[in-house]
């Protein structure tokens, strides 16, 4: 029978292996261009697939009874045989556009969960360009680095900066970039920045006050979906969409939360 983990022991794993995923593809820089497949707004690199093979070579060389979601999986066979307490996911390159073209703005993401509860016990996320280590517990407070962070106090979405995306081909009779266009209008300032997980973790630090994407994976979010909560934040599966994994997501200081949330319902409406 598996052991149950401490939350700290699930944590130094999941930031030993966002460093190894992060640092392969930091020391592989000069690969960041070779693709497996590219389209129309993204690419798929063989790093990405490598850093994943990284991160799970670790986990599983510490828990060889435990199980993995990842980016570069095959998402429509069957999960792997077994009844593991644990699920790791992971998003071995978030931004791969980002790096691929040499922007720092690029991170490593990987989260634990108990498989069957769902609930996130640890998260973590590197983006070694910036020098930036977030991580959180279920229990404890987020940090960055070596200090704890928080949320921002803004109190109107009008004085905000929310992070978001391109919001392309998402509903029937939906133009491109309406709620980009909605959410510009109602904000300080809206953000595209291209890796989710750092909109979320810039969102838990303070630097942003709310983020929204229309259509993301659960491996984008999870990790830094836990380090946004512990640092006072909300979050919120705005919808789930067709494919495996595949969601609407919302976050924010919880402050603006449900400003931003009747702002997505609105454009929605006079649709």
């Amino acid at each position: 029978m598996e052991s149950i983990l401490s939350d700290q022991d699930l944590l130094q794993t999941a930031m030993d292996a966002v460093q190894c995923g992060g640092n392969h593809a930091l020391q592989n820089r000069d690969r960041r261009k070779v693709a497996i497949q590219t389209f129309a707004h993204d690419i798929k690199l063989e790093l990405d697939v490598e850093c994943q093979q990284q991160i799970e070579k670790l986990i599983f060389d510490r828990f060889p009874d435990h199980q993995t979601l990842g980016e570069e999986d095959n998402h429509t066979q069957q999960e792997q045989a077994g009844s593991p307490v644990y699920q790791w996911i992971i998003d071995p390159i978030d931004g791969t556009v980002n790096f691929s073209n040499g922007l720092p703005t690029w991170c490593c993401s990987v989260a634990v969960r108990e498989r069957y509860s769902g609930q996130v016990r640890a998260a973590a996320v590197y983006a070694p360009m910036i020098h930036a280590m977030y991580y959180a517990t279920s229990e404890g407070p987020a940090y960055k680095n070596d200090t704890i962070i928080q949320v921002s106090d803004c109190p109107r979405l009008a004085e905000g900066i929310v992070m978001t995306g391109m919001d392309k081909n998402l509903e029937p009779g939906l133009p491109a970039l309406t709620y980009f266009r909605h959410i510009a209008a109602s904000t300080r300032k809206a953000r595209i920045n291209g890796s989710a997980a750092l909109d979320l973790c810039w969102v838990a630090e303070g630097a942003a006050d709310g983020y929204f994407e229309g259509s993301i994976y659960l491996w984008d979010i999870v990790a830094a979906g836990l380090i946004t909560e512990r640092a006072g934040g909300k979050t919120e599966v705005y919808r789930k969409r067709s494919e495996p994994h595949q969601l609407a997501y919302l976050a924010s200081n919880g402050i603006v939360h449900q400003e931003l949330k009747d702002l997505l319902l609105g454009v929605e409406q006079n649709l």
